[in-house]
């Protein structure tokens, strides 16, 4: 039980993901004692309602953090830079949810379901894993514990909310200009997103392989292991909520089908829906705004010895940002490491 309140920051609090902790510190009644959201001097004074109180945004800077126990960071990489060094020397434990501090070794990397021991030796930051990764971890970790994983094969179906604001905005607009019969344009996404997939998320390496790809492998061995095999295609649709993951999974010892659907329905965090016959599967416009990481569509690989494939859905504002952030923030007290 939950006795004792803190003070929480949010840093960039008028984004979708920091909106999301908001609303989500709320809904999970979170012990509270003070929330400071701090912004960009632009948003300075925004209000903000908050359990039915009005919270006015500050200027995110050095000093602000003084009586903050907890700062959830949610305002990219050149923020979390600058501002957690002097967030964790003032005195607060900053969860962050940008790129900055994810492949240091020195900084743990957490999904609270797969690895919540990592926090124990945290040194005042704790990184949240990219979106896609935190969901098929979830998934993964119950599997690597029973078989043993050799080799992860995954390709992505990523709503557009994972890029922003604006990119919501494009495609709504994108819709507006079809049905009123306008020319439709694009300005976020280098194409047209809507009626249209793009097997591009974030800028190409050298390699050919994406950030985000990168990101996914990894992300995966940090967090799981890194004899684990891992290779990544990730793709933009135009859906405004919820990625959706083709995961192919080999293992090291024989799976037994029904085995592993039990072992996932009885694991923390995920739901199964896998009834093919009766049409019955995750998809992004029934699982945005759910907690939960659902998996369907398993079944046998037969083209290697021991593989299966399945399909993954979530939320990736919630569970896939806000959601695991603030799990994080509970785990943390939980295990007393504040």
């Amino acid at each position: 039980m939950l006795l004792k309140s803190y003070n929480i920051a949010i840093v960039g609090p008028m984004g979708m993901v920091g909106r999301k902790i908001t609303s989500i510190l709320a809904e999970r009644d979170f012990p509270i004692n003070k929330l400071k959201l701090l912004g960009t001097e632009k948003n300075k004074g925004k209000k903000v309602t908050f359990k039915e109180r009005t919270i006015y945004t500050e200027v995110a800077k050095k000093g602000a953090f003084k009586d903050v126990d907890i700062a959830f960071f949610c305002a990219g990489n050149e923020v979390s830079k600058d501002l957690a060094p002097i967030a964790i020397e003032e005195g607060a434990l900053v969860i962050d949810n940008s790129s900055r501090w994810r492949m240091d070794p020195k900084i743990p990397l957490v999904v609270p379901e797969v690895n919540p021991e990592d926090l124990d030796w945290h040194q005042g930051l704790v990184a949240n894993p990219n979106c896609s990764t935190i969901q098929m971890l979830v998934v993964l970790k119950p599997i690597h514990r029973r078989y043993g994983i050799k080799r992860v094969v995954v390709s992505t179906y990523q709503a557009v909310s994972g890029t922003g604001k604006r990119a919501i905005d494009e495609l709504n607009s994108q819709v507006e200009d079809y049905i009123s019969k306008n020319r439709i344009t694009n300005s976020v996404y280098p194409y047209q997103i809507l009626f249209n997939a793009l097997p591009h998320i974030d800028s190409f390496l050298d390699t050919g392989y994406t950030k985000e790809e990168m990101k996914m492998i990894d992300e995966t061995k940090k967090i799981l292991g890194k004899d684990i095999q891992v290779t990544a295609t990730t793709v933009r649709i135009p859906v405004f909520t919820a990625h959706a993951e083709s995961v192919n999974v080999e293992t090291k010892l024989p799976m037994d089908i029904d085995d592993l659907t039990t072992i996932l329905n009885y694991s923390k965090g995920i739901k199964v829906l896998d009834y093919p016959g009766k049409n019955i599967y995750p998809i992004p416009i029934n699982c945005a705004g759910k907690d939960h990481v659902f998996v369907g569509r398993i079944r046998k690989d037969y083209s290697i010895e021991n593989g299966v494939n399945m399909w993954i859905v979530a939320d990736n504002l919630r569970k896939g940002a806000a959601l695991n952030a603030v799990q994080i923030a509970e785990t943390l007290i939980d295990r007393d490491l504040l």
